[in-house]
This record gives C-alpha cells, sequence and structure tokens, in this order.
C-alpha cells in the first residue's frame, strides 16, 4: 500500500490552483462547444451535463433517439454507456470489500476455482485487484472475439476457460494493456463473493443506493422502459441506425465491462457521488474505498498530442478510472466505444466539478473534441483554441493516417485455388470456423459468432476476410503444410483493438464434408 499511495501523492502533487481560479463556464460559452461539435460531426443524438462546485450548472439534449424519428433526445433518454461501466463494477467490487466479503488482494482462484492463465504462477497470484488495472499481460483487447461483435454465443464461463490459451504478450504486473476479459471475470468474482448474478448485485449495490432509477443492466423490455436511443453510423451524409435493438434486450456476456446503459440524469448524479458525495454517500461507501478505487496501480503512456494539448505528465489506471493532470489539474476520467455509441465522464476532484457526454453515433473525433473543448473551461478558460481547432487538429492527423491504411484492391477467391486449406478450423478459445465453398465463392462462418461471416477474397498473393457485416476485414496466413497453424491479423492495424484476430491459432480439424 505505501508504493499505492506515493503514486497517488505524485498525482495529487501535480493539482495546481488553476481549477479553482477559473471561471464558472458560462451556459453561452458551453452552447458554443456543443453547437459547433453537433455542426460539425453532424450528430445523430448527444446529451452533455456539466457539474460545478457540486452542482448540476447545464444540461443540453439535441438530435433523435432514431435519426428521422422525430423522437428527441431528452435527459432522460438511455445511451449504452460502454467501458463506463467499468467503474460501475470497480464499485461493486468495493462495496462487497467494505462488507468484508472479499478482499483486494484475495486470490482470484478463491473466488474461481476453474480461473486459470497461460502462465501457471501468474494463476495462482493474480489477484482481485489485478483484474482491474490493465496489468494482466495480456495483448491489448486479448479475447475481445469472445464479446465482440454482438450477438454471439459466448459465455462468460467460456472466458473464464479460454484465458489459459492467451499466451502473454510481457510480463505480469510489467506494463500496461487494455483488457475487457478481466472486468467479465471480475464480474464473476463479485457474483461469487455476493452469492448472486452480477447485474442483480449491480442493481442491488450501486443502481438503487444512488437512485439511478434509469440505469438498466441485464436483461429488458425496450418497449416497456421506453426512451432508447439506437447507435447510429454514417452513410452517404446521412445517419442509419446500426445493431438496433429488439423489444427484448438480452442479458450479455460483456456486461461487467461495458453492458450498462443510463440517462443523463442518472449519470450526472453517479458523478456527484464522486465529486459531492452526501453523508449517506459516504456511508455506502467510504472515503477508504473511493481512495483506493482512484488511486494510479498502472503507468499508462502518455500520447504526443496528450502533451501538446493538455501539458500531461502524469498518466495512470486506477480500478475503473483513468487518472491524470491537464492543465496541472488532477483529472479522473473514463470514456465508452461500443459500435456506434460514444460515452465520456470526465471529473475535477479539486474543483467538485465535471461533465458528462453522451452520444448515439460513431463519434470517436466528436467525442474528443468535446472533452478537450469543455475540459478547457475549467482548467485553461483562456487558452483560445475554440472547438473547430481541436477538430481541424484531428482532421490532420487522421487523413494521413487514412492514406497510409488505404484497403488493398481484391477479388473473390477461387475455390480452386484454395482447395487444400478448405475444412474446419479449430482455435483453443475461440472454437470452431468453417472454410467451406458457397457456390463459387469461399465464406469464412464462425461457429459461435454469427455475425464474424464473410467472403475470402484473394489480394495479390494474399487472401482475407470481407466481412458480411463491415467490421474490421481480416487477413488469412494459411500454413504450408498439412499440420501447420492457420492465423489471422487485421487488414487496417489501426482498426479497434477489440477485433483480436491476432491472438488465434486455428489447426485444420477435417474438411468441409
Amino acid at each position: 500500500m505505501a508504493a499505492k499511495r506515493a503514486l497517488l501523492a505524485i498525482g495529487l502533487a501535480l493539482v495546481s490552483s488553476a481549477a479553482a481560479a477559473a471561471d464558472t463556464p458560462r451556459a453561452a460559452q458551453l452552447d458554443s462547444v456543443v453547437d459547433a461539435v453537433m455542426a460539425r460531426y453532424h450528430l445523430a443524438g448527444l446529451a452533455v451535463g456539466v457539474i460545478d462546485h457540486g452542482e448540476v450548472v447545464y444540461t443540453r439534449t439535441l438530435g433523435e433517439r432514431v435519426a428521422g424519428s422525430g423522437q428527441a433526445i431528452t435527459n432522460d433518454t438511455l445511451f449504452k454507456i460502454a467501458s463506463n461501466s467499468k467503474a460501475m463494477t470497480s464499485t461493486l467490487l468495493a462495496r462487497l470489500v467494505q462488507e468484508g466479503k472479499l478482499r483486494w488482494d484475495d486470490p482470484v482462484r478463491r473466488y474461481l476455482p476453474d480461473f486459470r492463465m497461460a502462465d501457471p504462477w501468474v494463476t495462482e497470484h493474480m489477484q482481485v485487484g489485478d483484474l482491474l488495472t490493465h496489468r494482466s499481460g495480456l495483448r491489448e483487447g486479448a479475447g475481445d472475439l469472445m464479446l465482440w461483435p454482438e450477438p454471439n454465443d459466448f459465455t462468460r464461463q467460456d472466458i473464464v476457460h479460454g484465458l489459459a490459451y492467451l499466451k502473454p504478450a510481457y510480463s505480469f504486473r510489467a506494463g500496461y494493456a487494455y483488457d475487457n476479459l478481466l472486468y467479465v471475470v471480475a464480474g464473476e468474482v463479485a457474483a461469487a463473493a455476493g452469492h448472486d448474478h452480477y447485474e442483480t448485485l449491480l442493481r442491488r449495490e450501486v443502481f438503487e443506493p444512488l437512485g439511478l432509477a434509469r440505469c438498466q443492466i441485464g436483461a429488458w423490455n425496450r418497449d416497456a422502459v421506453g426512451n432508447v436511443a439506437e447507435p447510429h453510423e454514417r452513410e452517404h451524409d446521412r445517419n442509419v441506425v446500426i445493431n438496433a435493438d429488439d423489444a427484448e434486450i438480452p442479458n450479455i456476456t460483456s456486461a461487467p465491462a461495458g453492458g450498462v446503459r443510463c440517462s443523463l440524469t442518472d449519470m450526472l448524479s453517479w458523478a456527484r457521488n464522486w465529486l459531492a458525495p452526501t453523508p449517506q454517500q459516504l456511508q455506502w461507501l467510504t472515503p477508504e474505498q473511493r481512495q483506493i478505487v482512484w488511486t494510479p496501480y498502472t503507468p499508462m503512456p502518455i500520447s504526443a498530442q496528450k502533451r501538446a494539448w493538455n501539458g500531461t505528465r502524469f498518466y495512470a489506471y486506477g480500478y475503473g478510472w483513468r487518472i491524470a493532470d491537464m492543465d496541472g489539474v488532477f483529472t479522473v476520467s473514463h470514456t465508452g466505444t461500443l459500435s456506434g455509441m460514444y460515452s465520456a465522464m470526465m471529473l475535477l476532484p479539486e474543483r467538485k466539478a465535471g461533465f458528462v457526454i453522451l452520444m448515439n453515433s460513431e463519434a470517436e473525433d466528436a467525442r474528443t473534441v468535446l472533452i478537450e473543448a469543455l475540459t478547457k473551461q475549467f482548467t485553461s478558460p483562456h487558452d483560445g483554441h475554440d472547438a473547430n481547432w481541436y477538430a481541424d487538429q484531428l482532421d490532420r492527423a487522421s487523413s494521413t493516417a487514412r492514406e497510409a491504411a488505404k484497403p488493398p484492391l481484391s477479388q473473390p477467391a477461387k475455390v480452386d485455388d484454395l482447395r487444400s486449406q478448405l475444412g474446419r478450423w479449430r482455435d483453443p478459445w475461440f472454437g470452431t470456423i468453417s472454410l467451406c465453398p458457397q457456390g463459387d465463392a469461399v465464406r469464412f462462418v464462425a461457429a459461435k459468432s454469427p455475425r464474424l461471416a464473410g467472403t475470402v477474397m484473394r489480394a495479390g498473393q494474399r487472401y482475407l476476410v470481407h466481412w458480411d457485416h463491415g467490421d474490421t476485414d481480416a487477413w488469412l496466413s494459411f500454413p504450408t503444410d498439412a499440420k501447420g497453424v492457420l492465423h489471422m491479423s487485421k487488414v487496417d492495424p489501426r482498426a479497434d483493438f477489440s477485433s483480436d484476430f491476432e491472438d488465434l491459432s486455428f489447426h485444420r480439424e477435417h474438411g468441409c464434408g
């Protein structure tokens, strides 16, 4: 704990008086930021809320839950908050620690005897707290193909089983690489220690005590709950719904890592609990546990952009939170990213200030611009850079990257060219795929992930899979002998790390017959 306190002291030492000295952002200034981003990125819908000195001082909602429907976004519209769910999972564990039902330094195997990592030593020494800090040794996004794309047939038990086959990319606790699977494991630890389902525990231990009345987890009925935003992407200069919800929304395997949905009103209540907790909330979660989840455990790399825009010198991961200095101000934050849904929460604890962003569009740059422009309202209100300045900077960077990652020219592969490679292949954690003829084409179909189905294409001397549903295309690296291994990798190396093709190793089991 001494080392943890020292790291926290470093972070707090970077806090300056800048936050206290800044004026409260005026509504007109905030409106100009929100309007500029909405106009620049043509978002389907957006909800923004700002807190200062512990009070909500600004809310704004624009756009529609479903593009073209006329159903306006409101403060009560439900959005997927994606990885902002991680802080809720860590808080659930903190509640169980506070109740004496587990300890942060307990071995994971005390609660999940079947838990295995590839390294037996890591298996025995992985602690509950380690599940939350992205320092397990796994590659970034390792095994995420068991979570996404949804829907799929992988269970949480599949994940606990599959971890043993994911080879480490670095030593345990020796570096940072973002992962989702271990948050799913953390949810299973909570279920074992709390003697109930993760979803039930989260409602009882987090949603209900804080009055997060609209937040949803697990299975629920879309129409009964009502006012639900659907995810969108831009297609031919218009917003189009993708991955639309059915009326009956199922429980999902990924829930502890990113399965919560909440409204702006609820997310602002969640934020105020951290910034200006009431006496009752300090009994619900003690200052000791609050400090533990905000302690920096894993140093994170600082990008050139963060250094240039914010002068960031300290950046680390706690239990479900990112901790950094921005313009010398101590911040605690997280983002959430799912296809067609983006979120962000930024807290400036020394000022009891912060903001929440929820959007139902494929809009990473829009979120980045909003985070920067809204944060500057507190940390550096006179820096002279408006939202469009940040957007222009991102456009210049992304145009260069797009030019470097143009998709290769390809055409459908011929069945005869791949005759020796056709058949059923198996990976120990992902399961079975088929590479078999369908008419004149060769089709790739994953047994447990229906959306990972596509046509095999030839690009020069290489082969790739072009997915039916527009997911990240993947190279196929076929073995040169009958007992060899089939490997895969992302065609676009900049694509979302959750397209974790690089951790797959398929062995051919039999032919297509």
